[in-house]
């Protein structure tokens, strides 16, 4: 425990540990894994023991900035998936070329000090309005609390993920 942890009390403390419990799950199915291996594909999914890294990195660093300050770009009820779009969406479940499962990691490092940092200083209470989507109404708000709940709960969902891929590659397992 840093010594500014120390400092804090109460809820705080438990979201870090929270965080920390599932990424720490979420990094330790990558460990040992080559390039090749952390982007190999072992289910019927398209996911990928890297790609799920960089997804967790860029949902947590997503959700992260709305933290501070709401909003976000609404999505429209009728969107026309171009193979672009469609490649884009895949691609981040997967290395794409030119990346690396040691760069996704590093970035993955990078975006949890970040997001760590605001467990620290945000107002928890503090309440933005979701953007609207076809599946989410307007005038839904979470509190920044919620914001950072639902960050520990799509890392432990994908950690998850990542431990049956893992564990299909060459039998290790997180836990058990």
């Amino acid at each position: 425990m840093t010594a500014n942890e120390q400092t804090l009390i109460g809820e705080r403390v438990d979201i870090l540990d929270l965080l920390a419990k599932h990424r720490y799950f979420l990094r330790h199915t990558a460990q040992g894994l080559s390039d090749e291996q952390a982007n190999t594909r072992s289910t019927v999914s398209a996911l990928t023991v890297g790609g799920l890294i960089k997804h967790v990195t860029a949902v947590e660093r997503t959700w992260a900035d709305f933290t501070q300050g709401g909003g976000g770009k609404e999505v429209s009820e009728e969107i026309e998936y171009t193979p672009e779009m469609i490649a884009a969406w895949e691609n981040q479940f997967r290395l794409a070329e030119g990346e690396t499962l040691a760069g996704v990691l590093a970035e993955y490092e990078k975006v949890a000090a970040a997001t760590d940092d605001l467990v620290r200083t945000l107002d928890l209470d503090a309440s933005y309005e979701l953007p609207a989507a076809p599946w989410q109404p307007p005038g839904v708000f979470w509190t920044v609390r919620r914001v950072l709940l639902h960050i520990a709960a799509e890392t432990a969902q994908h950690a998850g993920h990542a431990d049956i891929i893992r564990e299909t590659i060459d039998g290790q397992k997180t836990m058990g």
